[in-house]
């Protein structure tokens, strides 16, 4: 499947890799397919991206959130994960949203909505978990310093 982009220009993805979110994200419930798109020859490998099989323009930045906060442990209802399959610590992909400001100093992830992709069915979902996790997680100096070491 090629799909034209804003950020990657033209890309080339197969059908069985694209990922799957049946109800769509967080404030975007009509995108339902994405690529994972991987910055493998730039300065940030630990940011990926969800590029919109359906929105050229849509791409978010995403992270593994153990990047930046080693000791996060979300806690999912088994119906909240039921949609995703048979999923376990395994083939369970878990990223977080970054959003990134005017002001860089205010770089955050959401540790509030995770995303999880079953990496065996491609599907996903993000899911608002009820643990006590900030919509906001400010991770600017935290990247600065891993980036100089």
């Amino acid at each position: 499947m090629k799909s034209d982009t804003r950020l990657f220009g033209e890309i080339d993805i197969e059908e069985e890799k694209l990922i799957c979110f049946e109800n769509g994200i967080i404030g975007f419930p009509d995108m339902k397919k994405f690529s994972l798109i991987y910055d493998s020859e730039g300065k940030r490998k630990q940011i990926s991206w969800l590029q919109s099989m359906e929105d050229p323009e849509f791409a978010l930045p995403v992270i593994n959130p153990l990047a930046v906060k080693p000791d996060y442990e979300p806690m999912f209802s088994e119906e909240s994960l039921a949609a995703l399959g048979d999923i376990h610590e395994n083939n369970a992909i878990v990223l977080t949203t970054i959003t990134v400001p005017k002001e860089l100093e205010k770089m955050s992830v959401n540790l509030k909505a995770p995303i999880v992709i079953n990496g065996e069915t491609r599907q996903a979902a993000q899911i608002i978990i009820e643990d006590d996790f900030p919509v906001k997680y400010f991770i600017y100096d935290l990247l600065k310093k891993k980036a100089g070491e």
